[in-house]
């Protein structure tokens, strides 16, 4: 019997190190330049209490919504409710409507980039059984587009829009009124968009069952509950981080595991990265001058190249105009597919499949963000 040499051994074990490094460092990307950046700015701006610019309200509430909606994706709720959704439909075309429908309204409660890891890899595995693959990369995108939407209804639908709901103190009549109609506007856009699919009959439409767990689903449901109750500050903030945790230490320990930890701490460092920009007076000038007349145009444009969530924390301390900052974010995240996190996502689900064509992807997805993005941008200026 041979023994395979050391030596030849190493050279893949190299590369199975280097392969993992390079995963890790495309999964967490964004936190790592957020934290180099926070890191490099105390170079120009050693800022005393550096720690009075986070938002403490926000990470918690964040914090408290991520650890709900994992939890209820452990119960596969979301995909139990695709496929009750999905019963009985006939036709390509219905079945697109439906998964397109459920991403915008769901991205609404869940944000829309749960909603695109909940229910883009169900959207793939319908087509793979339907024997319908070349219809995936559409879906996707329009599932893309229905969750960036829709998450702009409310202020738990994207960390951005909880982020300003915090920051400005917004009233819930203030934030619906600005965002509502927008929103629909983009939603006759999306339906239309659904509609002139290619059709097609289905035929064995199955969708799989999934575990039953209502213990947890009505628990995970009260602590959502919770969570609303302190977004529009019916409870204090504290009591619902005291009330999830516990809940979760005790019911549901592996939906702690599975919190986006990387996600809270970019949040921390572009916190402390706008922060100490504040502080020097050439900086703080030259984005109180740009927001002060390009508001929305300044945060949209920021958005494509730094993604809308870290745009919205790096501009807020320059402006009161929050609408125009609001809508600059939300906007922003349609156009390149970094202007948005949720559209890596959806991207990245798509790379795995052995089929994959990212650059007509990529070609596909800019072609359609941008005529939602200009049809959004019209709309603003009658709303």
């Amino acid at each position: 019997m041979t023994h395979p040499s050391p030596t030849l051994q190493m050279p893949s074990d190299s590369r199975t190190k280097r392969e993992a490094v390079f995963a890790f460092l495309r999964v967490h990307a964004v936190t790592i330049v957020s934290f180099i950046a926070a890191a490099l700015s105390f170079c120009f701006s050693p800022a005393k209490q550096w720690w009075n610019a986070i938002d403490w309200s926000t990470l918690n509430l964040l914090f408290c919504l991520m650890v709900v909606v994992a939890g209820m994706r452990e119960c596969a709720l979301f995909r139990m409710l695709a496929a009750k959704l999905l019963k009985g439909r006939q036709s390509y075309r219905a079945l697109a409507h439906a998964l397109v429908q459920l991403t915008f309204f769901l991205s609404m409660l869940i944000t829309n980039d749960v909603a695109l890891i909940a229910l883009t890899p169900f959207a793939i595995y319908l087509l793979d059984s339907l024997h319908l693959r070349d219809r995936i990369p559409y879906l996707i995108l329009l599932q893309t587009i229905a969750a960036n939407l829709g998450s702009m209804a409310t202020p738990v639908g994207n960390p951005q829009n909880l982020f300003l709901y915090t920051a400005y103190a917004l009233q819930p009549s203030d934030f619906f009124i600005a965002m509502l109609p927008i929103t629909f506007a983009g939603a006759f856009l999306l339906a239309a968009t659904t509609h002139f699919v290619k059709d097609a009959p289905l035929t064995n439409l199955l969708p799989p069952q999934f575990p039953k767990m209502p213990r947890k689903i009505w628990l995970y449901g009260a602590l959502f509950a919770l969570c609303l109750c302190a977004v529009f500050r019916v409870i204090p903030g504290w009591l619902t981080f005291v009330v999830v945790t516990i809940s979760s230490l005790i019911f549901g320990r592996t939906a702690l595991k599975k919190v986006d930890f990387g996600l809270l701490l970019t949040f921390v460092c572009f916190f402390v990265f706008s922060g100490n920009l504040a502080q020097i007076e050439s900086i703080r000038t030259l984005f109180v001058g740009l927001l002060e007349h390009h508001a929305q145009a300044t945060t949209a444009l920021v958005s494509q190249f730094l993604s809308n969530v870290p745009a919205a924390i790096l501009l807020e301390p320059f402006t009161t105009n929050w609408k125009a900052l609001l809508w600059g974010a939300d906007i922003g995240g349609f156009g390149t597919p970094i202007a948005s996190l949720a559209s890596l996502i959806s991207f990245g689900f798509y790379l795995k499949e052995p089929d994959a064509k990212p650059l007509h992807y990529l070609l596909k997805f800019i072609l359609l963000n941008l005529v939602f993005f200009i049809f959004l941008t019209l709309c603003s200026f009658f709303f």
